[in-house]
């Protein structure tokens, strides 16, 4: 049976436009990365414990030093919060259909701040082990939701400009993070940066549950779901074991398709490898910069490095796409050229026994790579059917994080501990990146098809909505501004 459009309530906040949207999703990305480039600084993770050879030893500082942890367990920390996201990612991508996304934002958000702040009371290994998990349950609540619902209140000609002003966010936050954590950590003790994060995102949460409620493209959002998510339970279907397993059939089905899709599985293969790099770059990359150069201050010149590298990288390559037109050939000729000369800069810089030679090379390295952010996330969204796109972007960060940058961290720190050379170490991580240059390149020759103005599957309850338009859009747009358009 046929559901009638839900209409734009009336008392929707005027305030809450596109571009408002867009700094909502910004800040909560930001403070979530905020929390992984401060666990990482020598100020909050610190370092182990150690004696000489006289047996003199010190208590060494920070997590590391506190909690006694070789470099193995210490990398399990930055690879923990991929427990929680691979669980619950899909889960939330799926519900999307049928709940209200902000208030699925909302239950996210406040186990993320429940759980930092578990991380600042942790008293062992184990403890902050299992909070970093429950970080990684935040973590999953926007992050399969937010890019759908910014494509389809962004300008068309600019989608890959707000997606990359959204992926922009990520090198930032790692960027403050290494700032704060070195700052706070260094000046109040590391459990005081956790808490700070915490108070932070608290409003963002309490937000996700007073929102009005959002309509994405290809979805239903029936409110079947009996509980304090919705605002009305449906009298047709109420049972919770009926329910689950629709969810779990529709689950499976959806996951076929979207592995059917060659475009989106290349671009996610060379994903998958350019983060198993950068996961060892976020978390290692301020040690490293210490032992090879021997910088007090290498928490603030590698956070002042990825700030300017990813705002001008992010965006650079972003305008560029959207300028040469964003197809998704274009977007993996860009992805490859970028990924190939950002690699070939980044290897170099670690050549260098200069501070400064080395310093603008990585930098330029930096701009190059991050300029891969706006355009892969468009080809995850434009290759697949609107109905998968939440789906598409979970899974995305699923992939990404579990082959990626979770098993790299502590494989980085096994190889250094074998190698005992923090240079030739970080040189054969980095040259790994031109694996992944390789791998975009091949997607240049695939057949792709932008399916972004698909029609979505034939869904058990189908909602009725122009092809072209997000639903809560419509009004603006019959008055010629989608830009200005409320959600």
């Amino acid at each position: 049976m046929a559901i009638d459009p839900t209409p734009l309530p009336e008392s929707a906040p005027s305030w809450f436009t596109p571009k408002r949207l867009l700094v909502f999703f910004c800040f909560i990305n930001m403070l979530n990365y905020i929390d992984r480039g401060a666990i990482s600084t020598n100020g909050v993770n610190g370092s182990p414990r150690s004696c000489t050879e006289s047996n003199v030893c010190s208590d060494g500082s920070g997590i590391q030093g506190d909690f006694d942890l070789s470099n193995f367990k210490d990398g399990i920390l930055a690879s923990a919060f991929m427990v929680g996201l691979l669980i619950a990612s899909p889960i939330f991508a799926s519900l999307a259909k049928s709940i209200n996304p902000f208030r699925l934002i909302g239950v996210g958000l406040s186990v993320w701040t429940l759980a930092v702040v578990g991380c600042g009371f942790s008293v062992d290994f184990w403890s902050i082990t299992i909070c970093r998990m429950l970080v990684g349950v935040g973590e999953a609540s926007y992050i399969g939701l937010a890019a759908p619902l910014i494509v389809e209140s962004a300008p068309v000609s600019q989608r890959t400009v707000w997606l990359g002003i959204f992926h922009m966010s990520i090198p930032i936050g790692v960027a403050v993070g290494d700032v704060y954590g070195g700052l706070v950590g260094t000046g109040l003790g590391w459990r005081y940066a956790f808490f700070g994060e915490a108070i932070l995102m608290l409003p963002f949460a309490i937000l996700g549950f007073v929102m009005k409620p959002l309509q994405m493209k290809g979805m239903s959002n029936a409110k079947i779901i009996p509980w304090f998510l919705n605002e009305e339970v449906s009298k047709k279907d109420s049972s919770y074991v009926s329910y689950t397993s629709n969810l779990l059939s529709r689950f499976g089905q959806d996951m076929k398709a979207l592995l059917s899709e060659k475009v989106y599985v290349v671009n996610i293969l060379g994903y998958i490898v350019y983060n198993f790099v950068f996961g060892v770059y976020s978390y290692w990359g301020p040690k490293v910069g210490y032992n090879i150069y021997q910088v007090d201050n290498v928490d603030l010149l590698f956070g002042g490095i990825v700030i300017v590298g990813g705002i001008v990288g992010t965006i650079g390559g972003s305008v560029i796409l959207d300028h040469i037109n964003s197809t998704i050939s274009n977007a993996f000729k860009l992805l490859s050229i970028a990924t190939f000369f950002g690699a070939i800069f980044c290897f170099s810089a670690f050549c260098f026994s200069s501070i400064y030679v080395f310093l603008v090379l990585i930098l330029i390295g930096e701009i190059l790579v991050d300029a891969t952010q706006g355009p892969v996330n468009l080809v995850c969204l434009h290759s697949v059917k609107p109905s998968l796109r939440p789906l598409s972007m979970a899974i995305s960060t699923v992939a990404i994080h579990i082959f990626g940058d979770v098993p790299s961290p502590p494989l980085f720190g096994i190889l250094q501990d074998k190698v005992d050379n923090w240079r030739t170490s970080i040189l054969i991580l980095t040259s790994i990146l031109f694996l992944s240059a390789g791998i975009w390149f091949i997607g240049i020759f695939l057949h792709s098809v932008d399916r972004h103005e698909e029609d979505s599957e034939h869904l058990e309850t189908r909602v009725e909505q122009p092809d072209m338009t997000p639903l809560l859009l419509e009004s603006e747009v019959a008055n010629g501004d989608i830009t200005s358009a409320l959600l």
